[in-house]
């Protein structure tokens, strides 16, 4: 049986990022096994914040590897981007994991994945995991038509996503940071 699991959103708006994630993990097709996992993480010092979808074991083995990475580089988000991208394609170990991470220090919003890619959104709003489309749709209406914060779209939209997606809980976590030092909820 397969773990269904996660719907992540990234909002960047006005010098803040904010990254929310449902707690839902489902075994099978048909059954909720946990409600509140925590899948946005706070990394090198609370300037960086991450979520994932995906495998949690191999999410925790990327936050780790990621990092390291964004020590190594003194806090660069690209530049670490690009290294874990890097290394998760072609170590043998890491190349195994099944996750995505999204990733921001309040300017830059990342997709990483395994195949090497490394995206920022052209419209500062990007989402992975099951309900992904639903919540990218509600995040980019709600930039489009309102004045809500970063945080505050990415919590509407994460709820939005959660009423259509089977896979998606309102146990929501909302992790900012940007402008005014890091925050969460």
């Amino acid at each position: 049986m397969d773990f269904h699991a996660t719907t992540v959103v990234g909002v960047t708006r006005e010098g803040r990022a904010a990254i929310a994630a449902d707690g839902q993990v489902t075994f099978g097709e048909n059954t909720v096994i946990k409600e509140k996992a925590q899948k946005v993480h706070r990394l090198f010092g609370g300037r960086v914040v991450a979520g994932f979808a995906g495998a949690v074991a191999d999410a925790m083995t990327l936050f780790e590897t990621f990092e390291g990475k964004i020590e190594a580089r003194r806090g660069n988000l690209r530049q670490a981007a690009v290294d874990l991208a890097r290394e998760w394609r072609t170590d043998r170990m890491l190349r195994r994991l099944e996750a995505l991470l999204l990733v921001t220090d309040g300017t830059s919003l990342l997709l990483l994945s395994g195949s090497g890619e490394v995206i920022e959104p052209d419209d500062g709003v990007m989402a992975i995991g099951s309900g992904g489309p639903y919540a990218l749709a509600a995040a980019r209406a709600l930039l489009r038509h309102s004045d809500l914060s970063a945080e505050d779209v990415a919590r509407e939209a994460l709820s939005i996503a959660a009423d259509i997606c089977i896979y998606t809980n309102h146990e929501i976590r909302v992790e900012t940071v940007g402008e005014g030092g890091p925050g969460g909820a």
